[in-house]
Formats: structure tokens, sequence, C-alpha cells
């Protein structure tokens, strides 16, 4: 798509104060990456580090995606990483459903413009609102679905790894799936 759409959708973000997020943020965390990627990950909201440099994923959680991305050869240029929330929650709390709702169309527009192949939720609260309501992170990851034009499935959040090692194990799995599945739908 053309970069007029991305700026007119990164502009409207920047001038968005459909919530009060948009009043206590630093900066706009829209998204970044590869605009044709097959590969589209969108974690929740923005922390800290993310709303001070304007960047998804670049704290500590961030540098734990890249090393699982690099450890199953995605390069983190390939893909594009986004959250639901462009602002950042205070103190990192989760979403309220009202930030959900008044951030959900900026990311479906950014997932329209990009048109991945597939789409992984980074946590269960990316996966409850785009996988469906119910979604059980720690029954569910890994699993493939089918939503419309996307192959979409969920794994636990980095953030969520940094606080149990116990679950890294699962995360290097799921991460060799969504490379075999990323690499069987870009050879056909």
């Amino acid at each position: 798509m053309s970069e007029e759409h991305w700026n007119t959708l990164k502009t409207r973000c920047e001038s968005c104060q459909s919530c009060p997020l948009g009043k206590t943020r630093t900066n706009l965390v829209f998204g970044v990456g590869n605009r044709e990627a097959d590969l589209m990950f969108v974690g929740e909201a923005p922390g800290q580090a993310e709303d001070e440099q304007g960047i998804p994923f670049v704290g500590a959680a961030g540098k734990l995606l890249d090393r699982y991305l690099f450890a199953v050869g995605i390069p983190r240029e390939s893909v594009y990483i986004a959250n639901i929330l462009k602002c950042r929650p205070p103190h990192n709390r989760d979403p309220l459903p009202e930030e959900e709702d008044a951030c959900i169309g900026h990311l479906r527009k950014q997932v329209k413009l990009i048109q991945p192949k597939i789409i992984v939720c980074l946590g269960r609260i990316s996966a409850m609102r785009l996988i469906k309501p119910d979604f059980r992170i720690t029954r569910e990851h890994g699993q493939f679905i089918r939503k419309g034009d996307y192959l979409m499935t969920a794994v636990y959040h980095p953030a969520a790894l940094l606080r149990d090692a116990s679950k890294k194990e699962d995360m290097l799995l799921d991460m060799e799936r969504i490379k075999q599945q990323l690499d069987l739908l870009q050879s056909n």
C-alpha cells in the first residue's frame, strides 16, 4: 500500500485522543518493521522503554523476542511488530477494554495495509482480543487457526517468560512451528 496511506494512519494515531492514554504518553508507539511482511506480531500495549523510544518491543521483553526470532532464523527486519494499544497504560497495567476499543481500529488498518500471511499474538490479552475472548494461553499457545484471510496463533508474551523461565522451551517450540508455517506459506 502507498506511503500516503501509512502517513495518514500514523497522523491519525498521533492526534488520537479517543481515550485518556493519548494525554499521558511520551511517544506514540505506532509499529515497526517490514510493511510488506508475511509475518506480523501483535502485543497488547507499549511498556516504559517503548513509550520512551516510540518503538514496540525494545525493552527486556523485546530483546528476548529478538533472541527467539534469531534462534529460528527469522530476521526482525522481515516482520512487522505492533500492539493493540499505541500508547502506554500507566504502570504497565493491562489495557482496559475501552482503551482496546478506542485503538483496535488503528491496528485493523495496519493489518489491512500489511496483509500478512500469519499474525502471531504475543500473550493472552492480544489473543483474547484477536483470536477469541476465552483464549487460554497455557492450553492453546502455538495452535494455528484460520480467521478470515489470516493464519493466526498465539505465544507467551516475552515479558511472561522473563517472570517464568519454565515456559521458555514451549516458546521455542512455538516459534519453530511459526517458522515452519511461514516457510510453507512462502513456498506456495
